[in-house]
């Protein structure tokens, strides 16, 4: 480990530390308590972020490659300067076209990047040495764009993908939507109600993976005591919260099978993903929940590396025909 990780890693035990008390301490006080609760509050947005942007995290760390595998980076799928995206290109490319994996970042809708590290250096290398292209997206943050129109965003770069990705030797019938945190409430949005995907002209894709996001049905979230980082997003709209629910949203089979995975060391991650499942089958949608005990930035950093975490997403994409 270098000097570089092992000082992030101990900024973020002792930011985990932090949101853990000040959490503890938010959520036991009724909003209406006052100006105590409103600094903890603060303090507890600000400790959230930190962890979101990935506590330091630079984006300009290397990352390896595998042998020949290529990067071109910054394509507009958009008009907007935030509505850009990298594409990994493995170093051959097996007849018939690759598959493709479409990644969105986390940030709490307000910030991140799609070459941070903790985004890229082990998804990337992984799914190019099983011979797949990797693209990761940015998108509009607020308070340019709010949560649905950054959906919007999502989708506009699925379709791009779709039309693009052939001349990076993918194949636009096998893309895979992954996102994480905030990203994975965008893809699980757009899988539920696939009028989302075809306004911005997507195409079927082939699955969804939602890496770790509780924002499935923000009328519950927002109806009784919550983390205070929600408020800046979701706003005091009931109508909005509904359109920003991935469950609410749901009014018949979902888009594509999905894998929601939930971090079992936290109690409001698995059981929306569970009330997401139950309902997406009852319309006859094929939806797993996947409980992993790591946190929440754990889910995202360590997919790719060699375990029970990778190999269950994996499995995953083997039910779709994946390799």
């Amino acid at each position: 480990m270098s000097l570089f990780d092992k000082r992030d890693s101990a900024m973020r035990r002792r930011t985990l530390r932090r949101v853990g008390v000040l959490a503890a301490l938010a959520m036991s006080r009724p909003a209406e308590a006052g100006t105590f609760v409103d600094r903890i509050g603060e303090r507890l947005d600000q400790l959230r972020a930190e962890l979101d942007d990935g506590a330091g995290d630079a984006s300009t760390r290397a990352i390896t490659l595998p042998a020949g595998a290529r990067v071109e980076r910054d394509v507009a799928y958009g008009s907007d300067p935030a509505q850009r995206l990298d594409v990994y290109r493995p170093a051959s490319i097996a007849a018939g076209g690759a598959p493709v994996i479409l990644f969105l970042h986390g940030g709490g809708w307000r910030r991140g990047d799609k070459g941070m590290a903790q985004m890229v250096r082990n998804k990337a290398p992984h799914w190019l040495g099983k011979g797949f292209v990797f693209a990761s997206a940015n998108y509009r943050m607020l308070p340019d764009a709010n949560a649905v129109q950054q959906a919007d965003d999502a989708a506009r770069a699925l379709a791009f993908i779709q039309n693009r990705v052939e001349g990076w030797g993918g194949d636009p019938s096998r893309v895979v939507l992954v996102g994480h945190s905030a990203g994975a409430h965008l893809v699980a949005l757009m899988t539920a109600d696939p009028s989302i995907a075809t306004r911005q002209g997507v195409k079927p894709w082939l699955a969804t993976i939602a890496m770790d996001s509780a924002a499935l049905d923000m009328v519950a979230i927002m109806s009784r005591p919550h983390y205070r980082f929600y408020d800046p997003v979701f706003g005091s709209d009931p109508a909005f919260w509904r359109e920003a629910s991935p469950t609410l949203r749901m009014v018949g089979k979902p888009a594509a099978p999905m894998l929601l995975v939930c971090s079992s060391r936290r109690s409001d991650s698995c059981p929306p993903a569970r009330e997401f499942a139950d309902k997406a089958k009852a319309f006859g949608g094929q939806v797993t929940v996947l409980p992993v005990d790591l946190g929440h930035l754990q889910i995202n950093d360590q997919l790719g590396t060699p375990g029970v975490y990778t190999d269950a997403v994996d499995a995953f994409l083997r039910t779709v025909g994946l390799p």
